[in-house]
């Protein structure tokens, strides 16, 4: 059994900063990679970042310049700088850890960009 908890969700003004964290926890081998998605309303979950083991990174198009993903492997856990935020960027980040051949996701964080 794995479980991801996030944390830093918040209310944050345009143009404004935000750090969310995942920590992965529990019967974990052979991470190939971990991420974040989210989900606005309305919308489909989306790729965000991703990072692999050799420190390969994918961004999605909307990101890229402004948010930066990052892992520390002895802790498990994986972050999510997001900086100039948008208010585009309100929606709901998901953690995402693929191993042994199975993904597994977190319940989830609020982030809103709103004035």
């Amino acid at each position: 059994q794995v479980q991801l908890v996030e944390s830093g969700g918040a209310l944050v003004q345009p143009g404004g900063s935000l750090t969310l964290s995942c920590a992965a926890s529990g019967s974990i081998f052979s991470i190939n990679s971990m991420g974040w998605y989210r989900q606005a309303p309305g919308k489909l979950r989306a790729l965000v970042a991703t990072q692999g083991n050799g420190g390969s990174t994918n961004y999605a198009d909307s990101v890229k310049g402004r948010f930066t993903i990052s892992r520390d492997n002895a802790k498990n856990t994986v972050y999510l700088q997001m900086n100039s935020l948008k208010p585009e960027d309100t929606a709901v980040y998901y953690c995402n850890l693929f191993a042994a051949g199975r993904y597994y996701w977190g319940q989830g964080t609020q982030v809103t960009v709103s004035s």
